[in-house]
């Protein structure tokens, strides 16, 4: 469960915060006026291959060696 607290309350204790956070690795919610505006969490590292987050990530290219202008466009510039 995440711990709520409120901006006032944050800012004279944040480093403890931070520090419980890096220990326990639970988040903790910023309130501002008892509504969540802000979240501090722990940093996930990703160390899987690059490729493999992009995999499947392009979902439609028809000519990656085509030129990137039409011809059509070129004489619009002239």
């Amino acid at each position: 469960m995440n711990t709520h607290v409120s901006k006032s309350k944050f800012k004279a204790k944040a480093l403890e915060y931070f520090r419980q956070v890096e220990a326990t690795g639970e988040p903790i919610v910023i309130t501002d006026n008892g509504k969540p505006t802000l979240e501090i969490r722990k940093v996930a590292e990703d160390r899987r291959d690059p490729r493999e987050i992009l995999k499947g990530s392009v979902l439609w290219y028809d000519d990656p060696f085509g030129p990137a202008v039409d011809e059509d466009e070129w004489d619009a510039l002239r």
